[in-house]
């Protein structure tokens, strides 16, 4: 029995990792932070099956540790202050997670499990101001946020322990993957929920920024799988994952909308736009400028061709089916939220 040791667990990636794993026999283990509620988050339904510790990504000490108790075949490292609008307000705790974190569990594998297979989760966000459409492994990096920032030095220290020390590290590159599980902070599940409630009539609109930002949307469970086939290779390497097509927030809104039965027209352009629902003439979508991002990335568009090429990795979900199997989601939430209301 193999046996996995996956930081970030409780997340969106973490807890689609662990059930792919558990499906597969693995022995899985969990960090997380000790907090003063216990909070399982998404991997709630399966918290019997997972063995947790309490560790730190800014604590070396701790993470050396948990690596000892593990004893892992592989480590999946998905922690992050992840939300790339906070990075702006807290640079500092951003850095230390994203960046210094990284190299605190890489050093804690040196020491206590160096032939443990390593995954890194980089991110799209590196690219930043892209100097290429698409986006490859290896189109140069240019960040635009302190998360992109501390993300591409966790990249890069992957990289520089596989080449210094021989270890097996991989980078995944992942665009934007989005899932039920999804926090309700990012752009995606914000808009798929007020499309719920707007629906159900507990809410009138929902407040966006950049409207023509484009992004490149997979299925986060999709995703989590071409983790866990990078390690199944003979030599360790990156690889970018991503759909290949790109959509704005402005087609998310509308193809959300359209999902929950909410047909949006546009009106005005900039910061005066808004999202009219077309039956009855109310504002379901309204810009709102401090939702911009101080530095903004405007599109970005990555080539999954080396992962299908060389992992055989190939998503299952479209676009489509993804909005639809949020807003369904959300809908059920909802529904759950009225009724107990009413008892």
């Amino acid at each position: 029995m193999k046996r996995a040791l996956i930081t970030g667990i409780t997340g969106q990636d973490g807890s689609y990792l662990a059930e792919l794993l558990l499906e597969k026999g693995y022995e899985v283990y969990g960090i997380w932070r000790r907090k003063s509620v216990v909070d399982y988050g998404n991997v709630e339904h399966i918290k019997d099956r997972i063995a947790f510790i309490y560790a730190d990504m800014t604590d070396v000490v701790s993470l050396i540790a948990a690596v000892k108790i593990a004893k892992p075949d592989e480590v999946y490292n998905l922690a992050a202050q992840s939300f790339v609008a906070t990075s702006w307000e807290q640079p500092i705790i951003t850095a230390d997670i994203d960046a210094l974190g990284v190299t605190n569990l890489l050093e804690a594998m040196r020491i206590a499990a160096p032939d443990a297979r390593f995954y890194q989760a980089s991110t799209s966000e590196m690219f930043g101001l892209v100097q290429e459409a698409p986006q490859t492994e290896k189109t140069p990096f240019y960040p635009r946020s302190p998360y992109g920032v501390a993300k591409l030095y966790g990249h890069w220290i992957t990289k520089n322990y596989r080449e210094s020390y021989g270890m097996y590290a991989c980078s995944g590159i992942l665009f934007n993957h989005e899932s039920e599980r999804r926090g309700k902070e990012f752009v995606t599940r914000k808009i798929t929920s007020a499309a719920a409630r707007v629906k159900m009539g507990l809410q009138d609109c929902v407040e966006l920024g950049n409207l023509e930002a484009k992004r490149d949307w997979g299925y986060a469970r999709d995703y989590v799988r071409a983790m866990w086939l990078m390690l199944r290779q003979e030599k360790p390497d990156d690889y970018v994952i991503a759909t290949g097509e790109t959509r704005t927030v402005r087609e998310f809104a509308e193809r959300a909308f359209k999902c929950a039965g909410v047909e949006i027209e546009w009106k005005g352009s900039g910061v005066d736009e808004v999202g009219v629902d077309s039956e009855t003439g109310k504002t379901r979508v309204r810009v709102n400028p401090a939702f911009f991002r101080p530095a903004e990335v405007d599109v970005l568009l990555g080539s999954p061709a080396k992962a299908e090429s060389k992992l055989g990795w190939r998503r299952e979900a479209p676009f489509e089916e993804l909005v639809r199997r949020m807003v369904a989601n959300d809908m059920e939430l909802v529904r759950k939220e009225r009724a107990a209301e009413v008892r």
